[in-house]
């Protein structure tokens, strides 16, 4: 019983479909497998995908909005209203500061928004690859 040998194994009587009942079961086993965790990362591929194009819209939208607000301002000004700055100059250093400061912020921001894409990228591609191998 050590050893079965090749011509005793296929003596041994096989059912009738047994190959089409283990052939079905295993799809089923794969199916049940696959279909969670396939499910799951197509909903974090689109959710991911879709964070970039929300930050995109809403970037533009504040642009706008600050250009709009801006003019808007610039038209209801009341003349009694008085800058806060009675010295041109000064006025406009600090206004340079504070482009500075939000140009500077906006940069960080953006260095983070490309390290998440490159991630992405990556992660899209190793899951890629892994859906390939299952077929």
């Amino acid at each position: 019983m050590d050893e079965l040998n090749l011509e005793e194994l296929e003596r041994i009587p096989i059912p009738e479909g047994l190959e089409e009942r283990l052939s079905a079961k295993i799809d089923e086993w794969e199916r049940k497998s696959l279909t969670p965790a396939l499910s799951q990362r197509e909903g974090e591929r689109k959710r991911i995908s879709f964070r970039p194009r929300i930050l995109q819209y809403a970037a533009v939208a504040a642009c706008i909005a600050i250009v709009f607000g801006w003019g808007y301002q610039k038209f209801e000004q009341n003349p009694a209203e008085q800058d806060t700055y009675q010295d041109p100059v000064l006025a406009k250093q600090e206004a340079e500061r504070a482009l500075t400061l939000l140009a500077m912020n906006l940069n960080k921001g953006m260095e983070h928004l490309e390290k998440v894409n490159t991630i992405n990228k990556k992660a899209e591609k190793t899951l890629n690859e892994q859906l390939n191998l299952l077929k």
